[in-house]
């Protein structure tokens, strides 16, 4: 370990082979994994937890309590999985007494100057790009990608390998497996090519694309949709993920692109 010009409480508990740069700022009750690298000037406040081999670059802040009214100063955390990089000026608040707890899966890359706010629950294999801001309460599962520039309503549902336009307003869910993009933000198509990266059949994203026409270009309403699928279409992981997520949304789904 290199402990060079730092403010390192003596409780935080400091992996194996963690290189520590000049004035980083670690609390008590902090925990950061074998391996990990932390930039200079990095701040990682109390009740977080890093996991192994993950990089902080210069100036992110981990930790700090939520900008968040209902906040009471309750004991709240951060925890990131490991092999996940936070790059320059990243700010990763902790959770309140909604959730108790901002979570950040492995394998993620939080791209410079984005924001993830109070009790948000980020997957695995997510990136989030530059100047992203994402509000409180929001949940992005697996292997998303957003884009940089793009603002996330509080409670929205982000689904599990989509891919998400830079600089889109988002206010509505987006179900897995989609592209969503366009001003105001909509169904854009199946996101084909990740899918294709991650090792989908070409069978299975067929069986996608034909659940999506459905929802989107058949001209039902959601529900009416969501029981044609059900009813119509055999059973298979993708199906019943894409329903239970739809009918499971609290914020309703992101709509169809209909041009003038």
């Amino acid at each position: 370990m290199e402990y060079t010009l730092t403010n390192i409480h003596p409780e935080a508990k400091i992996g194996k082979n963690v290189t520590i740069e000049p004035f980083v700022t670690i609390d008590k009750d902090v925990e950061i994994g074998d391996g990990s690298w932390i930039g200079a000037n990095a701040v990682i406040r109390q009740y977080t937890k890093i996991g192994k081999n993950c990089r902080v670059f210069h100036g992110a802040v981990i930790g700090a309590v939520p900008q968040d009214l209902k906040f009471q100063g309750e004991v709240t955390h951060v925890e990131i999985g490991d092999n996940t990089t936070i790059r320059e000026c990243v700010t990763i608040n902790r959770g309140t007494a909604a959730k108790g707890k901002t979570v950040v899966g492995s394998n993620c890359l939080l791209m410079a100057y984005s924001h993830l706010a109070h009790d948000c629950i980020v997957g695995n294999n997510v990136i989030i790009g530059n100047a992203s801001q994402i509000a409180g309460e929001v949940i992005i599962d697996d292997f998303a990608i957003i884009s940089g520039g793009v603002l996330v309503h509080q409670f929205v549902h982000i689904g599990a390998h989509i891919m998400l336009q830079g600089g889109a307003k988002l206010g509505k869910d987006i179900p897995p497996f989609v592209k969503a993009g366009r001003e105001p933000v909509s169904y854009a198509g199946v996101n084909s090519i990740g899918l294709r990266r991650r090792n989908y059949t070409n069978e299975q994203i067929r069986d996608i694309q034909d659940i999506y026409r459905i929802l989107y270009l058949k001209g039902y309403n959601t529900s009416q949709a969501i029981e044609f699928i059900e009813a119509e279409l055999p059973a298979s992981k993708e199906r019943d993920e894409i329903i239970l997520f739809v009918r499971s949304s609290k914020r309703g789904i992101l709509p169809g692109y209909f041009p003038d």
